[in-house]
């Protein structure tokens, strides 16, 4: 049933949207939509008498009633790296990714409003987790990748039966030639960037925070940033958190690649939006976004948590990568950023002393290590 589905809203304008007949996007400005929900505070959240599953938050997340698709993604461990800092195990989900999180949203979205296909965008890991969610949902996907995207990564979608489309020109040039498919007859565009689906997914990754640290979290999140989901999900539930248990809200520290850095070089002016940059190679390709479409929210959350940006240049990223693994921990460059912007002996560390946790965001299965340049 889709009339009880919570609609879309434009931050920028104001625009409403039915979820079942709007575009991908805001008619009006163009912008990526919000979500009109607010969990109801007096609805019980009780998450260890739920599933094994993010669906063990359900009071908090806005697909009502029964959902079908799952693969157990979720209530990942955390295990500490020093003194002061916990890491999240985020690359044993069930695609080796974070973005499970916001793709079984949207496999469950696109389920429920039965499309001819979907279509994603995605770098290499969100368009392996759609790509494996559909298949869940017994839905056709489709998902345009850019050129130089991980081979394990386009194989794992095909063998998940995406149809892949490689585009030359970018990621920017990827998101185009998605969108223009997503405005065809029958097609539900299953963006991590502009469906806000996506990001009440994400923000699961919070709540499982809270409830592991008995129903506190840490003075910091620290979160590598491109696209933002994960930091636009982690502020929505430090929101949500405060208003129903009163949690006390951590600063949220956003890490970026130093080759591709809008966000960091528009937080330190001051701007409330950020200028596009050239799109550089680096070793963090996840978070290689050069104009994200929802900078004003990441810049203007950072700053309402009392947090700032910090960027990694790749031999630092090499590094940290090869230091995760030697502890038992392989993940892929772009998981490694936040390890590089904060571990014990980073420069310039911003933490301070606070106690923070770090996301573990993907697999090293699915890179190898960064290469050293010749």
């Amino acid at each position: 049933m889709t009339h009880a589905l919570p609609g879309y809203v434009c931050p920028e304008d104001g625009t409403h949207a039915d979820v079942r007949t709007a575009p991908w996007c805001c008619p009006l400005c163009g912008g990526p939509w919000d979500l009109d929900f607010t969990p109801d505070p007096a609805i019980p959240l009780e998450p260890a008498a739920g599933p094994h599953s993010l669906w063990r938050y359900a009071p908090a997340l806005p697909l009502p009633g029964a959902f079908s698709v799952s693969l157990s993604e979720g209530h990942t461990p955390l295990v500490p790296l020093s003194e002061r800092i916990h890491a999240k195990l985020d690359f044993l989900m069930p695609t080796l990714s974070f973005k499970d999180r916001g793709a079984v949203m949207l496999a469950e979205l696109a389920r429920r409003l039965a499309p001819e296909r979907v279509v994603a965008d995605s770098s290499g890991n969100a368009g392996t987790s759609v790509a494996a969610y559909c298949a869940r949902a017994g839905l056709s996907c489709e998902v345009f990748v850019p050129e130089g995207t991980s081979e394990k990564k386009t194989e794992q979608m095909r063998a998940h039966g995406a149809a892949v489309r490689v585009i030359a020109g970018g990621r920017e040039a990827t998101a185009r030639a998605a969108r223009a498919a997503a405005d065809e007859p029958g097609v539900f565009y299953a963006s991590h960037v502009f469906n806000p689906y996506f990001l009440h997914g994400t923000k699961t990754y919070v709540y499982e925070i809270w409830e592991a640290l008995g129903g506190r979290l840490p003075e910091a999140l620290v979160v590598p940033v491109g696209n933002g989901t994960l930091l636009l999900g982690a502020a929505l539930a430090v929101e949500e958190l405060a208003a129903r248990h009163g949690v006390r809200p951590p600063a949220l520290i956003a890490v970026q690649a130093e080759a591709v850095s809008p966000l960091a070089a528009a937080f330190a002016a001051g701007a409330e939006d950020a200028a596009p940059v050239p799109q550089l190679p680096t070793a963090a390709e996840g978070i290689a976004i050069p104009a994200p479409p929802r900078a004003r929210q990441i810049l203007a959350a950072v700053r309402k948590s009392g947090g700032t940006f910090v960027t990694v240049p790749d031999d630092r990223l090499r590094e940290a990568q090869r230091d995760l693994a030697r502890r038992g921990l392989f993940v892929e460059p772009t998981a490694a950023a936040c390890w590089a912007a904060v571990a014990p002996t980073a420069p310039g560390n911003p933490l301070v002393g606070r106690r923070a946790v770090i996301p573990l965001c993907g697999a090293g299965a699915k890179t190898g290590l960064a290469a050293v340049p010749s």
